[in-house]
């Protein structure tokens, strides 16, 4: 029973320490990707990927490309934590009486995905924020046209800044912009990714009950992360739009889901709903193999086993 008392506490170490490696090498891509993904016709500053690191460095320094990682590299860790953490434990649950069948991979991984949102929604509201900031202020140098008139420059603000200001104005519920967004974001993620990863890595196990070797969960874990990143990429702008505060005087502003929805099919068409959806699974892939390969690893369980036993 010692096994089962500590599964939940490491697994919950194993999604922290895959959170904070992953962010940390992946998140200048996630940077472009929420910058992208903002940019509307008429105000378009960066064509790629690449382009738009390129331009972050020369006019932000390198460190520029990690404008909101401290916010991320705080919050991803109970983030994927809780996702991957509850993932398991609905998948205990619901093998309890039988065979995990498909549908119920797919309701354990619905049941994450809902879970997370608590971290996610104000994690990724001060994000976008800080992120989007540099291009914002580009725009204001390169493109002075998309600037509204008598608008005055003013600093960026820090996530403390950000958050006691949503706070004061809107209170919790201005942390919350864009729930709705968000959980039709990660929930059907969470619904293809842990029964797609499941089952790729079901494939290369070793026998009928060994497990699969590190290569494999990291093989899987970036093909089921990439899938499941770009099948739900166009929920993602959506929510960027809507969680982004700051926008040129040329670009649309939005009431809800709806309206964006709406707003981006005219004016920008439907290709517009897969902007980063490039960037989108070069951040995803990496993240949740990194994830698979540290849960393989069992670092959660080897720093738990240095804690005193109790005595029965």
């Amino acid at each position: 029973m010692a096994d089962k008392q500590i599964s939940l506490p490491a697994k919950l170490i194993n999604g922290g320490i895959a959170g904070l490696i992953g962010v940390t090498c992946v998140f200048p891509i996630d940077l472009a990707k929420t910058r992208l993904q903002n940019q509307q016709n008429g105000s378009r500053l960066y064509t790629s990927m690449s382009d738009c690191l390129i331009k972050t460095i020369r006019s932000e320094g390198y460190f520029g490309m990690y404008r909101g990682a401290a916010v991320n590299l705080t919050l991803v860790t109970p983030e994927k934590a809780i996702k991957l953490a509850a993932n398991d434990f609905f998948r205990h649950h619901l093998s309890k009486d039988g065979k995990l069948t498909l549908f119920k991979e797919m309701l354990a991984g619905c049941g994450a995905g809902t879970c997370q949102v608590i971290v996610t929604t104000p994690m990724e509201m001060l994000k976008i924020q800080l992120q989007d900031a540099g291009r914002i202020a580009a725009q204001r140098k390169l493109m002075p046209e998309t600037v509204a008139a008598g608008t005055v420059e003013t600093k960026s603000p820090t996530a403390m800044q950000l958050t006691r200001q949503l706070l004061r104005e809107k209170g919790i519920a201005g942390l919350y912009k864009g729930l709705g967004a968000t959980l039709l974001r990660d929930v059907p993620f969470s619904i293809i990714y842990f029964p797609l990863f499941a089952n790729l890595n079901h494939l290369g196990k070793r026998g009928a009950d060994g497990p699969a070797p590190f290569y494999v969960s990291f093989i899987s874990g970036c093909a089921a992360g990439s899938t499941a990143a770009v099948a739900v990429n166009p929920v993602d702008v959506i929510k960027t739009r809507l969680q982004s505060l700051n926008r040129g005087s040329t670009e649309d502003t939005y009431s809800g889901v709806t309206d964006c929805i709406s707003k981006i099919m005219r004016n920008e068409g439907p290709s517009a709903f897969l902007k980063g959806a490039y960037c989108r699974a070069l951040v995803i892939a990496p993240l949740f193999g990194i994830a698979q390969v540290v849960y393989f690893l069992g670092v959660g369980e080897f720093l738990l086993s240095f804690l005193p036993k109790k005595d029965n």
